[in-house]
């Protein structure tokens, strides 16, 4: 099994009483583990209501349920995704079992998400959003409709409401900072 990542650390600041910048929180993020994908944990570090938003704005991260960020706001998901099994016939196992399970669930789990589990991977799926995806650790596949790139480290990816997956298929875990927008969708 691989190994897993540390918690996120979330350091927040603010303005004090005097006008003076401070730090006014520093601690781990709140986790929420996926117990349909073994190894896969979720974070929402911050989330901020309609923007433009006041820099005093709070948190509203808690009011996050799903993917979506807050109607006209943002959201900071960062996700730990654990590799896929390497065995081929392992791999096509689980893979098979997440287009079930995401079929079971249903195609729109949320305003603003639509899932493609009959895409290219049962992970497919598009949100009403402009999203910066930067990853933190490891490498991961992003996966389109046409097509697949690989990124590591490093890497950012902008992603602007385009149906599309993620596949870890390496040997360790992958964490990726997701910024989502809400932005309006394309008619198609």
């Amino acid at each position: 099994m691989a190994r897993q990542l540390p918690p996120v650390r979330r350091v927040i600041t603010a303005i004090d009483r005097d006008g003076k910048s401070c730090f006014s929180e520093d601690g781990p993020a709140k986790v929420h583990a996926n117990p349909a994908r073994p190894g896969m944990q979720a974070s929402n570090v911050w989330a901020t209501g309609p923007l433009p938003c006041p820099f005093d704005d709070p948190d509203h991260s808690e009011e996050v349920k799903g993917i979506m960020p807050p109607p006209g706001g943002s959201v900071l998901h960062v996700i730990d995704y654990p590799p896929e099994p390497g065995d081929p016939a392992q791999r096509e196992k689980a893979l098979a079992a997440m287009r079930e399970r995401v079929a079971k669930a249903g195609t729109h789990p949320e305003p603003g998400v639509v899932r493609h589990p009959e895409g290219p991977h049962p992970g497919m799926h598009e949100t009403a959003t402009i999203d910066y995806a930067i990853v933190l650790a490891g490498e991961i596949w992003a996966i389109m409709d046409r097509g697949e790139k690989l990124l590591k480290a490093g890497d950012v990816l902008m992603q602007r409401g385009t149906s599309h997956a993620w596949s870890n298929r390496s040997e360790e875990p992958c964490r990726v900072a997701f910024v989502l927008v809400h932005a309006t969708p394309l008619r198609r």
